[in-house]
């Protein structure tokens, strides 16, 4: 959808990237290292005074205790995070449970490495998931389940009974559960990011992965960690070891001298939630119906109201007769349920979301 964003001149709010600069002080951070000399490989598990500023951001926001140097490895971007994970947990015949619809790498990474997707919707309209469905689906090859909030692409954000569910799940049958947690400081509403490390239970047989490309609005960067306890850190470091060994040493310096002070990322649901905000006040009086959104920088509409066309079509025709880039919601289904609902992107200036609200209203 960027590439015909890009061949219609239309505005592209559909793949999911900031179109606003990256902090003037961060940039001024790496300019240093690089003229310092650091530009040579990094140590395979990350640098560690990024380690460091992690496990502390970790242990002060989900009060766990983190090793820095056994729990946390610093990786090239969050999706090599879940390959990475996946290609060390994941063995031919084993089962991993996935939530349509879902950020499009779970499932080729799971195929890749032998294992098996298990595919189960969110429940519409709101897209929660159905933890007895899930308990029926569990068998003796089940090896992992994966959760994704704040979501991708729904907007939704799970809630402590959830976790809680997920704690009983995982006490009676030791799955491993990979939490892709990359919109952690993305939330809104006044709600608490449930992350599987605020739950010791959970934590022990969990990996989180988090993206700063998401947390610095630097998605080129490609630059995410993981942690985990010592004894999955240890079989993830093997396959991350052979996938990229290391990641680029000025960004890793940089990043930790600037996540020192909380301030650089706690307010990032506030300014995003102003970003929402703003979107939906620009849609206002338009046929498009918003379904609610408390994370991510992703907003679903459907279109219900404005045409019967399919959405794969829909998304088409909207880049090029009215030039108003999206993302199809059926894309992200293993069945391609198609319920007609778009996704937009407001990681955005007012002006690029002002001009794209004056496109929907006319539609």
């Amino acid at each position: 959808m960027s590439k015909m964003a890009v061949e219609h001149g239309a505005i592209n709010l559909s793949q999911g990237f900031p179109d606003f600069p990256v902090s003037e002080a961060l940039i001024e951070l790496i300019h240093q290292n690089l003229l310092a000399g650091h530009n040579q490989y990094a140590p395979m598990p990350g640098v560690p005074a990024l380690q460091q500023v992690i496990a502390t951001a970790v242990h002060r926001s989900y009060q766990r205790p983190t090793d820095p140097e056994k729990e946390v490895t610093v990786t090239a971007g969050g999706t090599e995070a879940l390959f990475a994970t996946i290609a060390a947990l994941v063995h031919p015949g084993d089962e991993v449970i996935v939530f349509d619809p879902a950020y499009d790498s779970y499932g080729p990474s799971i195929r890749l490495n032998g294992g098996v997707p298990v595919h189960i919707d969110l429940n519409m309209p709101k897209f929660w998931i159905d933890w007895d469905e899930v308990r029926a689906r569990i068998c003796d090859r089940t090896r992992m389940i994966i959760i994704n909030t704040p979501h991708n692409p729904t907007g939704t954000v799970l809630q402590q009974r959830d976790l809680r569910e997920l704690e009983d799940i995982v006490a009676r049958h030791n799955i491993i559960i990979l939490s892709d947690e990359v919109y952690e400081w993305l939330i809104f509403d006044s709600m608490e990011h449930q992350s599987v490390l605020r739950y010791p239970a959970l934590a022990e047989n969990a990996v989180a992965v988090f993206s700063f490309g998401k947390t610095f609005h630097a998605t080129g960067w490609k630059v995410g960690y993981v942690v985990a306890a010592e004894n999955l850190t240890r079989e993830i470091r093997k396959t991350h070891q052979f996938i990229t060994f290391s990641v680029n040493t000025p960004v890793q310096l940089a990043l930790a001298e600037y996540m020192r002070n909380p301030e650089n990322y706690i307010h990032l649901g506030q300014f995003y939630q102003q970003k929402r905000d703003f979107f939906l006040d620009q849609i206002r009086g338009s046929s498009f119906e918003p379904l609610p959104s408390h994370g991510t920088y992703f907003q679903l509409m459907s279109y219900r109201n404005v045409s019967m066309r399919p959405d794969v079509e829909m998304a088409t025709w909207m880049t090029k007769a009215h030039k108003l880039a999206s993302i199809p919601v059926s894309v992200f289904y293993n069945n391609k349920s198609d319920h007609r609902i778009l996704r937009f992107c407001f990681a955005k200036s007012q002006q690029t979301l002002s001009k794209a609200g004056e496109i929907l209203r006319k539609l």
